[in-house]
């Protein structure tokens, strides 16, 4: 019976050996996917641009900042970002975000695991560009941070093993805190992420719940006081509001980062004016043309039209006369309309006309010049 009992003994403990570690990384009721009961019809305001407190120690990873809600002050306020000591060796910190789904906004909370998960599409900054985690990473039980978007420069104990370089791409500049919705992010889990949310998660230490409900009962971090520019942004370590390692929002985030495109795009539209006035411009071009060629044509038959008139003055009339009319044809036309006044001048034709008068007198000259005729 002894050894039975021993044997039922050892059994215990060895299920209760493969069961801890999962224990440890199952997720739990505080950690749920969607944070229950955090349910707001109010769009959170844009994230608060600010920079990144120097690196307290190596061991510490980075918690960016978020906007979380006051149920009883009907408020959101700044819950600042800090560096935290993971729970254990291999996690990462998965940001939580706001998702419009339903008509309202919720909450999914962060949490640790494995690998990063899907948050929202959020530019967190700081290695969190929307589409995954380039802030650091674990290699042979120690963490490596990324020099490009961390600030461990005033690090006295961290060497190039603890470091690496690694240009990070931002796709988006909007500052938006979420996701769905009117002036949210578009992103969706890819199915690396997808996968990330089904493996065991940790929740929040203690260190971190604490530092939430310190932000809250700060006046200066709700958004109806700082106008979305917290005088807290960030802090070297959870729960420490005052001293140097306190970082203060260098600006607000745009209030409605969808709001301001509308605006853009009016001013693009004038632009396309001018263009439309050049071609009106090119129009006068072919009408000082027209005249031009139009004057040419009428002094021809003019200059002809006279000498005709010289040689035989009667029928010279009647050639004059169809001019006239071939003239008003150009009248309609705006440059030849001024163009009759030159039909008059043909009138001096009576001229020629009267010099047959003289004509008959030289006549009788000849035939007095024989004297039998004149006799």
């Amino acid at each position: 019976m002894s050894l039975s009992i021993r044997s039922f003994a050892r059994a215990l403990a060895v299920v209760a050996a493969l069961v801890a570690p999962a224990t440890m990384l199952a997720p739990s009721a505080a950690n749920a996917q969607v944070s229950i009961g955090i349910s707001v019809n109010l769009a959170p305001p844009a994230l608060p641009v600010y920079v990144q407190p120097p690196l307290p120690a190596v061991g510490y990873l980075w918690v960016p900042g978020y906007w979380a809600w006051d149920a009883d002050g009907g408020d959101y306020y700044w819950v600042p970002g800090y560096w935290s000591q993971p729970p254990q060796v291999g996690v990462l910190w998965t940001p939580g975000y706001w998702g419009w789904s339903d008509g309202a906004y919720l909450f999914h909370g962060g949490y640790w695991g494995p690998t990063v998960g899907f948050y929202g599409g959020i530019s967190y900054g700081f290695g969190y560009n929307g589409a995954g985690f380039f802030g650091g990473r674990w290699a042979g039980g120690a963490y490596q941070y990324n020099r490009t978007v961390n600030n461990v420069t005033n690090v006295t104990n961290i060497n190039t093993t603890n470091v690496y370089n690694q240009q990070v791409t931002n796709n988006n500049t909007t500052n938006t805190s979420f996701n769905g919705g009117a002036g949210g992010t578009t992103a969706k889990a890819t199915p690396a992420q997808a996968a990330a949310a089904n493996q065991p998660h940790i929740a929040p230490t203690a260190a971190q719940t604490q530092h939430q409900q310190a932000a809250q009962a700060l006046p200066g971090a709700h958004f109806k006081n700082n106008g979305g520019k917290p005088e807290v942004a960030a802090v070297t370590k959870p729960g420490e509001f005052k001293g140097p390692g306190v970082v203060p929002a260098k600006a607000p985030g745009s209030a409605e980062p969808k709001a301001a495109e509308p605006a853009a795009k009016p001013a693009a539209e004038p632009a396309a004016k001018p263009a439309v006035e050049k071609p009106t411009l090119a129009k006068p071009t072919p009408t000082t043309e027209k005249p031009a060629q139009a004057k040419p044509a009428p002094a021809k038959p003019a200059a002809a039209k006279p000498t005709p008139a010289a040689e035989k003055p009667t029928p010279a009339k009647p050639a004059q006369a169809k001019p006239a009319p071939a003239k008003p044809a150009p009248a309609p036309k705006p440059a030849p309309a001024p163009k009759p006044a030159p039909a008059p001048r043909p009138a001096p034709a009576p001229h020629p006309a009267a010099q047959p008068h003289p004509a008959p007198r030289p006549a009788p000259h000849p035939a007095c010049n024989d004297p039998k005729k004149c006799h």
